[in-house]
C-alpha cells in the first residue's frame, strides 16, 4: 500500500444513538463493510500488517468471521472460529468471560490448530475486552501463541486494551471518547 491514497475509514463508521439500549452509542461497520473501497483498504491494512507473521486467523463470532475470513483470504492463511456455544459440531474447550450484566462464553473446537501455531485475533471491535480475552484464552489453552488481536475499531475509553495485556492490540479506528 505504499504510496497509495489512504480511505478515512472511520468516515464509514455510522453512530446509532440508543442502541441497543439508551444512553449508548453504537458504532455501526455496515457502511464501512458494504463500501468495496473501504472493505478491501481495511483489509489490505490487516493483511500487510500481518503478513509473514502468522500461521492463522482466528475470527471471533460473528462479525469477526467477517473481518477475520477476509484477512485469512488475503494472506492465503486459514481461518479458525470461535463462536458462541454450542454452534460448533466436534468436541471444544470453553472460556466464560463477564458482560455488564452476567457472563457469556465462547468455544473453540479442541482440534483447531497444532500446538505453537501463530495466531492472530480478529474482531470488529474492542470495547471493554471481554470477548478476546476469552478468545486469547481458548487460544492459549490449545497450545497457540496470540501475536496480537486486530480490531477495525477500538473505543479506548473503555481500556479494552489494559485488559488484553500483555497481548499486544492494533486497532484501525479509534475513538477516545463515548
Amino acid at each position: 500500500m505504499a504510496g497509495a491514497v489512504m480511505i478515512d475509514l472511520g468516515s464509514f463508521v455510522r453512530d446509532v444513538p440508543d442502541f441497543p439500549k439508551k444512553g449508548i452509542v453504537f458504532k455501526d461497520i455496515t457502511p464501512l463493510l458494504s463500501s468495496g473501497a473501504a472493505f478491501h483498504e481495511a483489509v489490505a491494512r490487516l493483511a500487510d500488517r500481518y503478513r509473514g507473521r502468522m500461521d492463522t486467523i482466528l475470527g471471533i463470532e460473528s462479525r469477526g468471521f467477517i473481518v477475520g475470513a477476509a484477512v485469512a483470504y488475503a494472506l492465503g492463511v486459514g481461518l479458525t472460529l470461535v463462536r458462541k456455544p454450542g454452534k460448533l459440531p466436534a468436541e471444544t474447550h470453553s472460556a466464560e468471560y463477564a458482560l455488564e450484566y452476567g457472563t457469556d462464553m465462547l468455544e473453540i473446537h479442541r482440534d483447531a490448530f497444532e500446538r505453537g501455531r501463530r495466531v492472530v485475533v480478529i474482531d470488529d471491535l474492542l470495547a471493554t475486552g471481554g470477548t478476546a480475552t476469552a478468545a486469547v484464552e481458548l487460544v492459549t489453552r490449545l497450545g497457540g501463541q496470540v501475536v496480537e488481536c486486530g480490531f477495525l475499531v477500538e473505543l479506548s475509553f473503555l481500556r479494552g486494551r489494559a485488559r488484553l495485556a500483555p497481548t499486544p492490540v492494533f486497532s484501525l479506528i479509534q475513538y477516545a471518547a463515548a
